[in-house]
């Protein structure tokens, strides 16, 4: 990787990679200032703010929240993010998680005030402010980035069964979970519940497409249930899809197949961690 030093606007001098044999001031304009005037600083973020640029700021700084509840942070260094679309995390030197943060969506005010920098983030349903007061700046970048790959993400079965817990109408309507791998003599089954009418169900899920060998798997475990319970006991695999000939063989032993997306059981994972990250805020400001 090359590092190359050029200057902007005589203020100070800016690192720019090369990636690939690509600069990246070649591809996006890139504005760096480092250990730049509080003046300056405020120039850049106005100005990246007006075009809705990504703001990367390394300072000295605290926080203030208020909203529905109320937080404050003392004096430290730390990173501040603002995305084009108006979101805002803060994060500390340690750890993945932000330690406050706006979503999209947010009015900003900058200014000067007693030798300071002063940042608020305003989201207005529910009223919620974010102050960030700086009393000296490392780093400011204003950039323009170029992302337009769509995310894909995928879930293991791990994931698949996790999400069904959470969700179990994500098998069918009324489906009630009574507890997952539970130990029976051929190995362990994925999901043991029960349906509407009452019939316990045994769940096998698959993360990719169901084989002849997965059904065979489930009718040992439907099996072995039958001789533990004195009740009717249905056999569900739950796959993206099935294997030619999958469908016949399920049929022939009275079981049923139900469709189950990877991708839909990771984004049901996904807000639920970006809820429990909600109320983590919540319970901790």
């Amino acid at each position: 990787m090359k590092k190359c030093f050029v200057a902007i606007d005589n203020l100070t001098s800016c690192s720019i990679l090369f990636i690939g044999g690509l600069s990246l001031r070649n591809r996006s304009p890139v504005n760096v200032m480092v250990e730049p005037e509080l003046q300056e600083a405020l120039r850049v973020v106005q100005d990246g703010l007006a075009k809705r640029k990504t703001l990367l700021l390394i300072g000295a700084c605290r926080v203030d929240y208020k909203g529905r509840a109320q937080s404050k942070l003392g004096p430290g260094e730390r990173v501040l993010m603002i995305k084009e679309d108006g979101a805002v995390l803060v994060h500390r030197s340690t750890g993945y998680e932000p330690v406050n943060w706006q979503p999209e969506g947010c009015l900003f005010q900058t200014y000067l005030m007693d030798d300071r920098l002063v940042i608020r983030a305003i989201r207005s349903r529910p009223r919620e402010v974010l102050t960030l007061t700086f009393n000296r700046m490392n780093l400011v970048a204003q950039l323009d980035l170029v992302d337009r790959s769509e995310f894909v993400l995928y879930a293991s079965e791990k994931d698949m069964q996790q999400a069904v817990l959470l969700n179990p109408e994500l098998l069918e309507p009324s489906f009630k979970p009574i507890t997952y791998e539970k130990k029976v003599e051929p190995g362990f089954v994925d999901l043991y519940g029960v349906d509407k009418d009452g019939r316990f169900v045994v769940v096998e899920i698959k993360r990719k497409m169901a084989s002849r060998e997965a059904v065979l798997q489930l009718a040992k475990y439907v099996e072995s249930i039958r001789t533990m319970v004195n009740r009717e006991v249905r056999g569900v695999l739950a796959a993206p899809s099935m294997a030619r000939g999958v469908q016949r063989l399920l049929v022939t032993l009275g079981m049923d197949f139900k469709p189950l997306d990877p991708k839909k059981c990771a984004e049901i994972l996904r807000k639920a961690e970006t809820k429990k990250l909600v109320e983590f805020f919540e319970g901790h400001a």
